[in-house]
């Protein structure tokens, strides 16, 4: 048992032990240290990820590659980010509790597992860890009836989603006789096609993973959870989990289920389409910005599905590409959002960014930015992630996948143009309070990663396609 590969997971569970036994120590504050100690075991385990070796461990249901690399370092600096957004967000909302930050360790060992999981067994391991600290801190405001019930329809929701999976895999299990993902791909490989009952298994596989991404039409969550948890914890939601069930629907789909692709791509198809109709139309009468956002992030799934769908190296890779622009950019714009206080009170209105152009000129510049980017206006990053997605499509044929895909950017221009024609042209009020330093270095941190983009892409394509050839084997 090759148990040293699976290092960077077992020093984070370690890590959230003793920030659990140090959080319920008799001193004043924890909040603050708890939080500072988590984000540096975060960076810790980044640097062990990026030393990672190959191959499997745990009975062959472990597999660290480059393409868990690639995901794990993606999710550890969503986590982190999301973690510094927090840090005076919940002082100032009476939530600054040490156990926000041990959640969120668990929700990211629970997803460390699942982008390296090669058995549904260790996959729903990953997925049911990183779910129940989810519920628990989308309701983490307790005292909030918004908070109380977002977590509770997450929980509802998510049960019921679970419980799809499982079912699903259970079916595979059956008729497949496995549920490791090397054997299940065997199986699939020979000269007898594959049952009906297997395929249906893989359709309930898929609707719990969906569930994850909230593409349509499984998406029913996700406005009201946006709007109703605390900003950060929407920025979280918003940024690695994304990221991690994208990747685990890759590994999935790519790996053991790869020889019926022509079956789960008309899925595939029709979740993406389904997700950028609604994510370009649904948005435009929203004035809670944080339910915007929401919209927008399923906007953003169909995109990245759009890839998927192709089942192309240079899908997968547009993916890969596009997820890590994707989370750089939302993790910038909640930023801005957690920044929004007028007189100690959170804001959440598109309205009450009026006039901030004026009051507050470099977080308008920053926020700018972000949405030209989220609306795909070259030369920032946000058109190269959706340049490669669309190429992918042509190329493959899907010429509606890619026609709906630029239709829908086209729509979705108008509500990301609208937020900074409000902060530039509408009359504002009295200026937002003065924000910590902690979120100016991140807005300027991943702004400037936006902006600068495209004369520095070979990194991230380098490493996204030697991902993907990891993946594809």
């Amino acid at each position: 048992m090759n148990w040293t590969l699976a290092t960077p997971e077992i020093l984070l569970a370690l890590a959230g032990l003793l920030a659990l036994a140090g959080g319920v120590m008799p001193k004043k504050e924890t909040f603050f240290p708890v939080s500072m100690a988590v984000i540096g075991a975060f960076v810790l385990t980044a640097v062990l990820v990026l030393g990672q070796g190959e191959g499997t461990a745990f009975a062959g249901q472990y597999v660290s590659d480059a393409f868990s690399r690639f995901a794990k370092v993606l999710i550890l600096l969503g986590a982190a980010l999301g973690l510094v957004l927090a840090l005076d967000f919940n002082e100032k909302a009476g939530i600054g509790r040490f156990e926000y930050a041990v959640l969120m360790l668990f929700a990211t060992l629970g997803m460390m597992v699942m982008v390296s999981a090669n058995d549904l067994m260790s996959l729903y391991i990953g997925l049911e860890l990183l779910s129940l600290s989810l519920y628990v801190i989308a309701a983490f405001d307790r005292d909030n009836p918004r908070s109380a019930e977002a977590g509770l329809k997450y929980f509802v929701l998510g049960a019921l989603a679970s419980g799809l999976l499982l079912y699903g895999a259970s079916l595979v299990y059956g008729f497949a006789g496995t549920t490791n993902f090397d054997r299940i791909a065997d199986a699939l490989s020979g000269d007898v096609p594959a049952g009906v009952g297997l395929i249906v298994g893989l359709v309930f596989v898929l609707a719990g993973l969906c569930f994850k991404i909230s593409a349509v039409p499984f998406h029913m969550w996700t406005p009201d959870v946006y709007e109703g948890a605390p900003t950060p914890v929407t920025a979280f939601f918003a940024t690695a989990p994304k990221v991690a069930a994208i990747a685990l629907l890759m590994r999935v789909l790519a790996g053991p289920f790869a020889d019926v692709a022509a079956q789960w791509q008309q899925v595939i198809w029709v979740a993406s389409v389904g997700s950028m109709l609604l994510g370009a139309f649904a948005a435009i009468g929203q004035r809670n910005i944080k339910r915007l956002m929401a919209y927008s992030s399923i906007g953003h799934v169909g995109y990245a599905l759009m890839g998927l769908a192709v089942a192309s190296d240079s899908g997968l890779r547009g993916v890969l590409v596009y997820m890590a622009i994707y989370m750089v950019t939302s993790v910038g714009t909640f930023a801005v959002l957690v920044a929004m206080r007028r007189n100690g009170r959170a804001l959440e209105q598109v309205d009450d960014l009026a006039g901030i152009g004026r009051t507050d000129p470099a977080m308008a510049m920053w926020m700018a930015v972000f949405m030209f980017s989220m609306a795909g206006i070259p030369p920032l990053a946000g058109f190269f992630g959706k340049l490669y997605v669309f190429l992918a499509a042509v190329q493959g044929g899907y010429w509606v996948l890619a026609a709906v895909g630029i239709g829908t950017s086209v729509v979705a221009t108008y509500y990301y143009l609208r937020i900074i024609k409000v902060m530039y042209f509408d009359a504002g009020t009295a200026p937002l309070d003065a924000r910590p330093a902690g979120l100016t270095v991140v807005m300027s941190a991943t702004g400037l990663l936006t902006v600068l983009f495209f004369l520095f892409p070979a990194p991230i394509i380098a490493a996204a396609q030697a991902a993907v050839a990891a993946l594809l084997g």
